[in-house]
């Protein structure tokens, strides 16, 4: 099979479990207003800074990413 057309199969699994995850997910975990999450409100002003949300996606997505590659080796 072409690599092209492996990539693309792959990536739009992935696409899929995500969405998903996010349907699903949204309903019981609670990814965006996790404790360390920074939440500035004054008045009509609001800015928030998921840090630690940023900080376990790119966690878990290293994980994902490493089993890939070590089940395709």
């Amino acid at each position: 099979m072409n690599p092209v057309a492996k990539l693309l199969i792959i990536g739009g699994i992935v696409m899929i479990v995500a969405g998903v995850l996010w349907a699903v997910g949204g309903k019981f975990l609670n990814l965006g207003r996790l404790p360390g999450d920074i939440a500035v409100e004054k008045g009509n002003f609001k800015v928030y800074f998921p840090i630690v949300t940023c900080i376990i996606i790119s966690v878990v997505l290293s994980l994902i990413m490493y089993i890939i590659r070590w089940f395709t080796k």
